[in-house]
Order: structure tokens, then C-alpha cells, then sequence
């Protein structure tokens, strides 16, 4: 089967959603392509971020979006070493919404594919697996995909890859991969909730062991941060040694922690972080992770990806309703726009990451200087509040 569109998209989570959405409600015709047959995977991030909601905001969606199940936050907190600590106070930023909200992935982008589905020019096609881009000459024209109803083929005059950090967009376009590595990988695993839990989701850190909790309803979404490649370690200690461990960085979860029966119950997340020297090639172009692979720390990979997203319509969205030539300079002021700050984000997590893993071994218990001077000086918690919250450079859809 082949089909005809101005803008195919290869991945459909945050960025590739939101692009498709921005694209059709201009009049852009759009398929996306998605390689699972729906959204529902338990280790994506929850967090939608203060710049997300201002985007919602923009585009008249906030009220609706509110109406889904969520948490806010407008004060993120964790604790530290036994200490009660306020790391970020959302409430001065100067947004429609300054707060976090949390809502499981797959909820948010079912969302943006119903109100997507208002307009004739979006379309989303599940289960179908990219496997090839079609060329004409140096030019890519289109990709192929794999279906459940066989080969798909669709021509579009820009195809945008938001497949992940796993992208096989970028590999198919040759595109080259910078390292910058990351020292840390990410255990997710699920524990029950029970009464007199915390009502709010934590983070806890104990000398460099770092819990991150969030709430499902009826059970906690966990991330446990280990250092890079110590998976097989840890099990090599036995299954009863990291529980403890466990038990020893959030108490509270003691008593559930024979919910882990085995090896199985664990996810490995290996953390990367990368960049493309170069996000495009003719006729095509990638965003989000497939364009700079963030870390979990922070929860920023989402909304980073949201803006890249915003700031490629913005770039793109007028010569492709105009079925005007997509050239390369217009793709290289997508990177232009957006490789600062991913760049500047990836370098304060490497950072932030070191001195996690450096402090694991430390002797004292204490709170670390920086967290005393927040708690000494509240105002010093709306700087991560911009950083987390609105990013390094926002971006506000333009009609």
C-alpha cells in the first residue's frame, strides 16, 4: 500500500504527537507512524512541565487536559539524607499553570491524538515499523514501514524522525552519533501503595543512592539510579542484598519489598546521552531524542522534545502547507534553534550525574551545601524551578 502526505513522521510519542498535531491543525496533511500497536508502556516519564502547559495553554487545550486524572506540584521536594529538602518552588514562574503535572505518558498522548483526530489532515497508523527510507537520487522521499497488513510505503516531501534514542531514522540517514556518556543506568520496578504512604511523589537520596517514586494510583512507578553497567554486580549480591539497600534509602517501602520475587521484576534502563553532529539531511529531518538523547534526571527529556517540536512547526509548518521546497537551510535553523539548549541541559545532567555517583562512598551523612543554602534561602529554589521548569529557551506556538 502506498500513500501520499506533506509530512511523515516516524514515532509517535511526545515530539512526534505533538508535531503531527501542530502540523494538521495548520492544514498540513500528516501520518504518523508508530511501531507499537498503542501507548501503553510503564517506563515512560510522567512529568509534564510548566512549559508544556504553557504550550497547552496557547492552543486552548489546558482546561481540557486538566480534566484528565493528575497530580500537581508547584513545590518539588525530596529527601535528603533524613532531610526534608524544597528543591524547586514552581509558583513564581510566570506561566498560565506554574506547577509540574504528573499523568502517566500514555494518557497525555492519547489526548493529543483525540484532539489531533479533530482535523481531516491527521492521521496515526499503529503497528507499523519503519524499515526503510525511500530515496530519489540523494533526496529522501518517503519511508517504508512494516504493517500487520504487510509493506507500507509513504511519500512525503519531509519525513521527521522522533523514533527515540534508539532512532532507525537517523541510522537509515546516515546521520553520525556523538557520545557524551552518561555514569549512570536506572532500575524501574513497581511496589503497591498502602495506607499512609506519602501523598505526594518523592524523590529520596541517601549518600549518592537515589529513589525516584511515582504515583500510579494503586501502585508506585519506582526509579532506582545505579552506576553505569553495575546491574550485573548487584545481582551477583543476591536479590535479598538489594533489597535491603532499598529498605535502607526509603524505609517507608520495607515491608512490600517481597513484591520483587525475582531478577524479572526489574527493567533496566541504560542511560545515554547523545547528540547528532548534524539533526538533518535532505529531505529529512530528527527531533527530540533521536536528536540528542537526554538522561532521566530531571524528568526534562519530554518537554525538551515537546519544544523541539513547537520550534519545528514554527520553522517548517508555512512551506509545507505552501507545498514549497523543504531545503536544508530550512532544516538547519531547526538545530540552530534547539542544539543550544539540549546541549546545555546535557551538560548540567553529565554534571548533576558525577557528583551523584562521587558521592555514593562519601562518609558523611549530611545535606550538601547546595541543599543548605535553599533551605536558608528559599528564594535560590526558583532558579531549578526555570531550569526544570521552562528549560533554557522556550518556545510559543506561532499560528
Amino acid at each position: 500500500m502506498k500513500l501520499n502526505c506533506d509530512c511523515c513522521i516516524a514515532g509517535g510519542g511526545p515530539a512526534g504527537i505533538m508535531l503531527g498535531y501542530l502540523l494538521a491543525r495548520s492544514g498540513v496533511e500528516v501520518i504518523i507512524l508508530e511501531k507499537h500497536k498503542d501507548f501503553l508502556r510503564d517506563f515512560r516519564g510522567d512529568t509534564i512541565h510548566p512549559s508544556t502547559l504553557q504550550l497547552l495553554y496557547e492552543l486552548g487545550l489546558l482546561e481540557n487536559f486538566l480534566q484528565l486524572p493528575h497530580q500537581e506540584i508547584k513545590k518539588l521536594s525530596g529527601v535528603f539524607n533524613g532531610n526534608d529538602v524544597t528543591m524547586a518552588d514552581f509558583t513564581h514562574l510566570k506561566v498560565a499553570a506554574p506547577m509540574l503535572v504528573l499523568v502517566p505518558q500514555w494518557d497525555f498522548l492519547n489526548f493529543m491524538v483525540s484532539e489531533g483526530q479533530q482535523f481531516s489532515g491527521f492521521k496515526v497508523i499503529t503497528s507499523a515499523k519503519v524499515t526503510e527510507l525511500v530515496k530519489e537520487q540523494s533526496k529522501i522521499t518517503g519511508v517504508k514501514a512494516q504493517t500487520g497488513n504487510g509493506e507500507l510505503e509513504v511519500n512525503a516531501a519531509l519525513v521527521v524522525g522522533c523514533d527515540g534514542r534508539h532512532s532507525v531514522v537517523r541510522e537509515l540517514a546516515g546521520l553520525k552519533v556523538i557520545e557524551t556518556g552518561a555514569p549512570i543506568d536506572v532500575l524501574w520496578f513497581r511496589l503497591s501503595k498502602q495506607n499512609g504512604d506519602p501523598l505526594q511523589t518523592l524523590g529520596r537520596f541517601d549518600r549518592g543512592r537515589i529513589m525516584v517514586l511515582l504515583d500510579r494510583g494503586d501502585y508506585w512507578q519506582i526509579a532506582y539510579v545505579i552506576p553505569k553497567n553495575e546491574f550485573q554486580n548487584i545481582q551477583l549480591k543476591g536479590l535479598d542484598n538489594f533489597k535491603t539497600e532499598l529498605s535502607e534509602v526509603s524505609p517507608f517501602l520495607s515491608a512490600r519489598l517481597n513484591e520483587i520475587g525475582n531478577w524479572e521484576h526489574l527493567k533496566l534502563l541504560s542511560v545515554a546521552i547523545d547528540h547528532l553532529e548534524k539533526w538533518y539531511s535532505e529531505g529529512v529531518l530528527c527531533i527530540g531524542d533521536a536528536a540528542h538523547a537526554m538522561s532521566p534526571i530531571g524528568g526534562v527529556g519530554i518537554n525538551l522534545a515537546l519544544q523541539d517540536a513547537v520550534a519545528a512547526f514554527n520553522i517548517l509548518h508555512v512551506a509545507l502547507k505552501q507545498k514549497k521546497k523543504i531545503d536544508n537551510e530550512l532544516l538547519q535553523a531547526v538545530q540552530r534553534r534547539r542544539a543550544f539548549p539540549a546541549r546545555m541541559i546535557q551538560r548540567l545532567q553529565v554534571a548533576i550525574q558525577k557528583g551523584m555517583i562521587n558521592s555514593r562512598n562519601a562518609k558523611t551523612q549530611g545535606l550538601p551545601f547546595m541543599f543548605k543554602l535553599l533551605k536558608i534561602f528559599p528564594v535560590l529554589r526558583r532558579v531549578p524551578a526555570r531550569v526544570i521548569g521552562i528549560g533554557i529557551r522556550a518556545e510559543h506556538y506561532k499560528k
